[in-house]
């Protein structure tokens, strides 16, 4: 019998969020079974108080007249503030399911999947032409910082874990994942900083989209394109956390790179574990000793006293072309498909994992021009505001040169010419696409472009070293 997706995500998520819900609502928590007996019976009253036109005071007031009358000011709060941690804890519960029964519940190789399009362009004799369009076509998605929605480590990984349990259905697993839940804190009673929250979504890249691109990029290169290497990567990850300045003014130079780093520590973890699952297959002459010195070279990049020289991409590919040539002549191409997948990887991500985007207010560039004129009356002059756009956009054009952040009195200017040397440094250590664009917000004029323009020349980049700007 088939069923509708609403009919499959009523039986898939919603029933088993119910029995699920029932099982952490009876853990034996004290805190957790008095929120969980009153929580529905709050839920009444707001849904009826709403109907009514009853505002939340008049609501709130009402359940505690009802059930809890004894309660003083200080045990109201403290109970409504059980109620939003037992909430958020029904929603990772949601989540879970949901991420269980994805492929149930929607159609992972109906119209509009990569299979699908496979599929058609076969059926209409149009695969040259899709390898063609693939040839030149690329996707970026970019991940954004929304502190609102972070989890800590722990909280994403019992996410996972339960997702696991809750698709094998192990009940037992399941009823222990969410009496953990019930116990760990999800948030730090501090504000995260900007390199907590890109922590937090470098996860994401750790665990989900290294091996999700590599899935996708498998797929095209192994049925569309027959096993050919394809002439782009198809997918490029993009990151604004500890390089969007305008987004969150708390970003600084030092957690831009902090957060560079992190990105490339977490990608080197992965080709490790991945290194270490080709090691306990190629134990074979002449091709087991490139793969132990491949994982050494590895292990010594996730050591924290480690000095990053630069783009290790090249030196990677090089040894596992080696590699690979010594199973296609020696052993017959076994396990070569291991080695394949990892070079597939270090195409996709480089030694960068995901380009690090910075961008800045172009109201700001405009104060640290001015501040760079103080600084520097003989590069810019002090008259600049009282210049028209035309005679601005010749002066920003001809700049050169370099100065020194520290020059700088403004501290906005400051941060805003030191953010442009960290991209520079970035890039020297990560490769080019580590860190090569720089978006303007607010941007509403050829003056605005010019502004971070000159700002980028006199950071001492000269136009061979150039790399997007927008």
């Amino acid at each position: 019998m088939k069923y509708t997706k609403e009919e499959r995500f009523q039986k898939h998520v919603l029933s088993k969020y119910q029995i699920y819900n029932s099982i952490f609502m009876t853990l034996p928590f004290d805190s957790i079974t008095k929120t969980g007996v009153l929580l529905p019976l709050f839920e009444e009253l707001c849904v009826s108080g709403y109907e009514q036109a009853k505002n939340p005071t008049e609501i709130i007031h009402e359940f505690y007249q009802q059930y809890r009358p004894e309660f003083d000011e200080k045990q109201q709060i403290n109970l409504l503030f059980s109620f939003i941690q037992y909430i958020e804890r029904q929603v990772v519960l949601f989540d879970a399911i949901e991420e269980a029964t994805f492929s149930i519940i929607n159609n992972t190789e109906g119209r509009g999947t990569l299979r699908s399009i496979k599929d058609e362009a076969h059926e209409k004799n149009k695969r040259e032409a899709l390898k063609d369009y693939l040839k030149r076509f690329k996707v970026r998605p970019v991940l954004t910082a929304h502190p609102t929605q972070f989890y800590p480590g722990s909280v994403l990984g019992i996410i996972t874990d339960l997702a696991k349990s809750i698709e094998k259905n192990k009940l037992d697993e399941i009823e222990l994942l969410l009496a953990q839940l019930g116990k760990t804190p999800f948030f730090k009673k501090s504000k995260p900083s900007p390199f907590d929250e890109a922590v937090s979504l470098i996860w994401y890249l750790e665990h989900v989209f290294y091996q999700a691109a590599h899935n996708i990029y498998r797929f095209t290169k192994t049925h569309i394109f027959d096993g050919e290497q394809l002439p782009n990567e198809l997918i490029n990850l993009g990151f604004w956390p500890g390089g969007d300045r305008d987004g969150n003014p708390f970003v600084t130079a030092e957690i831009t790179l902090e957060v560079a780093a992190r990105l490339r520590l977490s990608l080197m973890k992965n080709y490790y574990k991945d290194v270490r699952k080709m090691k306990r297959r190629i134990t074979f002459n002449h091709a087991e000793p490139l793969v132990l010195a491949l994982e050494e070279k590895l292990a010594a990049e996730l050591n924290p006293s480690f000095t990053v020289a630069g783009d290790r991409t090249p030196e990677f590919l090089k040894d596992l072309t080696s590699l690979k040539e010594i199973l296609e002549t020696q052993h017959e191409g076994l396990f070569v498909n291991l080695v394949d997948e990892l070079i597939e990887k270090m195409n996709l991500f480089g030694c960068y994992f995901a380009s690090l985007d910075i961008r800045q207010d172009s109201r700001i560039h405009t104060k640290a021009i001015m501040a760079i004129a103080q600084a520097y009356p003989e590069i810019i002059p002090m008259n600049y505001p009282h210049l028209d756009a035309q005679q601005k956009i010749d002066l920003l054009g001809g700049l050169r040169g370099k100065v020194a952040v520290d020059k700088i009195n403004d501290g906005m200017g400051q941060q805003t010419l030191a953010s442009i040397y960290a991209m520079k440094s970035i890039q020297k250590k990560n490769g080019a696409k580590a860190c090569e664009r720089y978006i303007i917000s607010n941007n509403g004029s050829v003056v605005n472009v010019m502004e971070a323009f000159a700002m980028i020349r006199l950071c001492d980049w000269e136009r061979s070293e150039e790399h997007t700007s927008e």
